[in-house]
């Protein structure tokens, strides 16, 4: 027995020791032994660890299920070469939506739909053992017949959902990292619509949004269908309005939408269709912010091409640029009679809905070949994009990819699979992390899974991790105040902050109801502005060379300060200031005075704390 142990340690040592990401287009780097028919590929990177799990499924003894594979950040396979496949469960023999997602604390949870009709949710740690039992827990109260979601937390919890196509509902819950199940949120429609095709985006605070559709049957393979959010916590309470993205539309049921994090806390989604079956197939854009508000006025969506008789603008892939969060897309335009020409273009659209790259940007000309399983992906700290797509004859490909700056200029190219055959890619990519970009797909010639790595210089194999930018730290103790004048009838914003401690280039004061970003210098922490009577939302931010902060927070931590101005004060919100903390001049700039009465004439913004320790800023005339 000693010497087989010894025996299958040096085997495993001899599988480590050649699975490592190779530099070769030609032999890509083996990841795990499958059959041809495999598919359903996911991707999901540890944020602790690096290390990268992947999900496919494939039939065997219990059925079309799936199998687990976890590699290290040098491309080696940890669980073998077959993965780790949970066998507990009977599944249906068509797919149920398989969702997979790395955690938190260094595990990975599957969720899927059994042939009983239950949605299942196993928990598997980093050396394979089974966190929850392999059996997992069956959630919902055993409801949950079809598609499945996942969405990891912030403290190695999970956000899970599921679909009930016989009840028309969605079921939606939070799995503590300890396998404690929340309370189950069941998302209906109480005149009989049909609410399918849910997808999750992270909010602030381990909360979450439900992106999802409202549909009903038109007529044969036709639904009428509308896009909406609506955002909850972790006990189950509805923490925003459930808001319509996209008016009612009447199109095919298989034609639904996607969504992507913005990055602020929002989301950006997307759906291809031909608008109430008239017109040409397009691509629409929506945007919540986040509040779960929708910000494009427009319910129709934004089309990432102008109307277009000629061609289609489908097959669409996104990602989020993190320094200005425009949404990047790309989609394929295929011309409308034959569906034969294959060109593909990118666009970068903001959440107020404006194409900036106007009708798009061609990445990949017209060649006489079909161009499929578009990926594109930011680099980690922003300055450009890896974009990733198959290029064959609709059933051999390769995989070449394409390095664009800010502007979609290109700035390298390679390519990342040379040998031509039939694959099954992941549905999605790992990102960017610590420079590096992973694709997974199966051979479906020969079967196996094999994968490759990508940096954002586009060189494969050994990637040098770029280095991080300097600290994009925000501002803090972001407060206003209200001022009025009587005397005078003016009505003012008075606002201050403390600055971060590296100094930014400039602050961005953003505020609805103005239509241009008000740039602050770097010198000043206060800000004075006269306006009219109303109610304004003001949002701070801090600019560097290579990044923009996150929004500035208040002592009570919001990331906005609202303030009503009016043509008077009550009394009973008015408290005089027996504290001073700071006196500033209408600049912006800190004097060095701490007494009122020292100070010479003028006017002065003023940081204080009351009797009852509330700290107000306020503007003064001397």
């Amino acid at each position: 027995m000693k010497k087989l142990y010894i025996l299958v340690i040096a085997l495993a040592f001899i599988v480590s020791a050649n699975a490592q990401w190779v530099n070769n287009p030609a032999t890509n780097t083996f990841l795990a032994t499958t059959s041809s028919d495999a598919g359903e590929i996911y991707l999901s990177t540890d944020p602790v660890s690096g290390d990268t799990y992947v999900q496919w499924a494939q039939f065997g003894p219990n059925s079309w299920s799936p199998t687990l594979q976890r590699i290290n950040e040098a491309g080696e396979p940890q669980w073998g070469t077959s993965g780790i496949h949970p066998s507990y469960h009977q599944m249906a023999s068509w797919s149920q939506g398989f969702a997979m997602a790395s955690t938190t604390d260094g595990a990975v949870v599957t969720c899927f739909a059994t042939e009983a009709g239950h949605t299942i949710a196993i928990k598997i740690n980093a050396d394979g053992t089974y966190a929850w039992g392999e059996q997992g827990l069956t959630l919902f109260g055993g409801a949950g017949e079809s598609r499945t979601e996942l969405l990891a937390g912030d403290d190695g919890g999970v956000w899970a959902l599921g679909t009930s196509v016989d009840n028309g509902c969605l079921y939606l819950c939070y799995i503590e990292a300890n396998g404690t199940m929340n309370p189950t949120i069941t998302v209906s429609d109480s005149t009989g619509k049909l609410c399918m095709f849910g997808l999750l985006v992270p909010a602030s605070d381990g909360n979450v949004f439900l992106v999802y559709e409202k549909e009903q049957w038109a007529y044969t393979y036709f639904y009428e269908k509308d896009i909406r959010v609506v955002g909850y916590s972790k006990d189950g309470t509805q923490i925003s309005n459930d808001v319509q993205l996209m008016s009612p539309v009447t199109i095919p049921g298989s034609y639904i939408h996607y969504v992507v994090p913005d990055g602020l806390g929002g989301g950006y989604v997307y759906i291809w269709h031909a608008g109430n079956i008239g017109g040409n197939f397009n691509t629409y854009v929506f945007h919540f912010n986040q509040n779960g508000a929708s910000t494009i006025t427009d319910l129709s969506g934004i089309p990432v091409h102008s109307e277009d008789p000629y061609n289609y603008y489908i097959d669409a892939y996104a990602t989020v640029d993190p320094v200005s969060h425009d949404l990047i897309i790309v989609y394929v335009q295929t011309d409308a009679e034959y569906q034969s020409d294959s060109r593909v273009y990118a666009n970068r659209i903001n959440e107020l809905g404006e194409r900036l790259w106007y009708e798009g940007i061609v990445l990949v000309e017209e060649n006489g070949n079909d161009h499929s399983s578009l990926r594109i992906d930011a680099f980690e700290y922003g300055g450009g994009y890896t974009f990733m797509y198959n290029e064959g004859d609709g059933y051999n490909s390769t995989i070449k990819a394409i390095g664009i700056d800010d502007s979609g200029s290109q700035i390298w190219n390679t390519v990342m699979s040379s040998n031509s055959y039939p694959r099954s890619m992941c549905k999605n990519t790992t990102g960017h992390r610590a420079g590096q970009n992973i694709l997974a797909w199966v051979n479906n010639s020969t079967g196996g899974l094999y994968g490759q790595n990508i940096g954002q210089n586009g060189e494969m194999g050994e990637i040098t991790p770029p280095t991080p930018p300097s600290p994009c730290n925000p501002p803090t103790d972001f407060q206003g105040e209200a001022y009025y004048n009587p005397s005078t009838g003016a009505t003012a914003a008075v606002l201050s902050w403390t600055a971060p401690e590296t100094t930014p280039l400039h602050y961005n004061l953003y505020c609805e109801e103005f239509k241009e970003v008000i740039e602050i210098d770097p010198e000043f922490t206060s800000y004075y502005q006269e306006l009219e009577p109303g109610d304004y939302v003001f949002k701070l931010t801090a600019w560097y060379e290579d990044c923009e902060s996150v929004f500035a927070l208040t002592p009570g931590g919001d990331n906005y300060i609202l303030l009503e101005l009016t043509l008077s004060v009550p009394e009973n919100e008015y408290e005089e200031i027996v504290n001073i903390i700071d006196i500033y001049n209408v600049n912006g700039q800190r004097t060095n005075v701490n007494n009122i009465n020292e100070l010479s004439n003028g006017v002065y913004i003023v940081k204080g704390m009351t009797a009852s320790g509330k700290t107000v800023v306020r503007k003064i005339c001397r």
